[in-house]
């Protein structure tokens, strides 16, 4: 049975936190939140703890983890390299939802790369997140908290429906803030390039050490080492088929409008995942609607996203549809999780 400890997100008791960390050193595993999604943490250094990992989660050896520390100081730990750049980014945006990627150093278990020379790794914005680290006293290795492949999870009940006696600790720190995954940046390269969108926008990171490159959204092979988390084609998917359309707000939502009353009309359950400004048009239909905010307010959406997917998957619905937000700040990171997310995109 996985123990649960509840925490305030602010000023996280330092006994709980104790505790915590005693698991991370006795090669244990502890999820735990960060601003963007709940972590699976282990000791980052410890080959052991980290093949902990990969078999609670069913997570492919060839997907690489990201490394929680922090401070920029400590990325010296695990990185052979911290170019200047980094500075420069670490001044804008750490703490807080970047990931970079830098030359590792020998000591870093290949497990953790994938068997790469190069480490992704970040100062998470979360006050349980950077106790946990500290009083560990380690590096924390921490992809999602969540079953290889699935939604990712954004409260401490999320991990636990995933997760719950494959882990030895939760902590409950409340929902996350950002709810999606932290941006992956390759700075190894020049122009430095953008692995996975994600919590900083590209125009952000732009503005800061000027023109990035985006890799194209084609997924490796799935058995080839991924260069970052969050690129194999299938990922973020709920239990229920999921239809993603793109295109123009009105004709996107012309489209969701017949394709749910053609679902009525076969007897499914529909799940609406979209905003909520978007969802008079199908006042006419009972449909389960998870509203994630206003369209033009990209980081509601973005908080949202998962908590609706699970939502509706609680609710049994078997098909939820959505549509494109776009591609202009977070809804790079949106466009590109639904895209992972969707059975079928239209």
């Amino acid at each position: 049975m996985t123990q649960l400890l509840t925490l305030s997100p602010q000023n996280p008791d330092l006994e709980l936190i104790r505790q915590a960390s005693a698991v991370i050193q006795r090669r244990g595993l502890v999820a735990f939140p960060t601003e963007t999604v709940y972590g699976l943490g282990a000791n980052a250094l410890d080959e052991e703890a980290v093949a902990k990992i990969f078999h609670a989660k069913g997570r492919p050896s060839n997907d690489p983890l990201i490394v929680h520390v922090v401070s920029v100081d400590d990325m010296k730990r695990i990185a052979a390299d911290v170019p200047p750049v980094v500075e420069k980014l670490a001044a804008h945006f750490c703490p807080g939802p970047l990931t970079l990627v830098l030359p590792k150093l020998p000591h870093v278990p290949a497990s953790v790369t994938s068997g790469l020379e190069t480490v992704a790794v970040r100062v998470p914005n979360h006050p349980v997140a950077l106790a946990l680290i500290r009083a560990s006293g380690v590096p924390i290795a921490a992809p999602s908290a969540n079953r290889f492949g699935h939604t990712s999870p954004t409260t401490a009940q999320h991990v636990m429906d995933d997760l719950n006696g494959r882990i030895d600790m939760i902590l409950d720190g409340g929902a996350t803030s950002v709810g999606v995954e932290s941006t992956v940046l390759d700075v190894t390269r020049e122009p430095a390039m953008i692995l996975r969108p994600g919590g900083v926008s590209r125009e952000a990171i732009e503005k800061v050490i000027g023109a990035v490159e985006l890799r194209n959204n084609h997924p490796n092979s799935d058995d080839e080492a991924q260069v970052s988390p969050g690129l194999l084609g299938k990922h973020y998917t709920p239990n229920a088929e999921l239809i993603l359309c793109k295109g123009e707000k009105e004709s996107a939502l012309e489209k969701l409008l017949q394709l749910a009353k053609q679902a009525q009309v076969e007897g499914r359950s529909v799940g609406l995942l979209l905003a909520a400004d978007d969802l008079p048009i199908f006042a006419s239909l009972s449909c389960n609607a998870y509203p994630l905010g206003s369209s033009t307010d990209l980081e509601s959406i973005a908080r949202n996203l998962y908590a609706g997917m699970r939502a509706l998957d609680d609710e049994q619905v078997n098909l939820i549809l959505t549509r494109d937000f776009g591609a202009q700040g977070l809804g790079l990171a949106i466009h590109d999780r639904l895209l992972r997310a969707a059975s079928q995109i239209i």
